[in-house]
């Protein structure tokens, strides 16, 4: 890193890399908390941080759910 001034190459501290952007593939994420639904029974569970609702199946009729907003 030059000088200390934060300017060091991506992936390093205080550089550009992970951690500096809006998101993965520059988006923005929805955040921690909201519901998973199924879109096609309408049922909602809590989302789990870490845990992508399309992964989650719908406890009811066993669809991928989606993330409400």
């Amino acid at each position: 890193m030059p000088r200390g001034n934060g300017t060091g190459p991506p992936g390093e501290p205080g550089g550009g890399g992970q951690g500096q952007g809006s998101g993965r593939m520059g988006g923005y994420g929805l955040g921690p908390g909201g519901d998973c639904v199924c879109p096609d029974c309408g049922a909602k569970v809590p989302h789990q941080r870490g845990v992508p609702c399309n992964s989650v199946k719908c406890p009811k009729c066993g669809a991928a759910m989606t993330r409400a907003r």
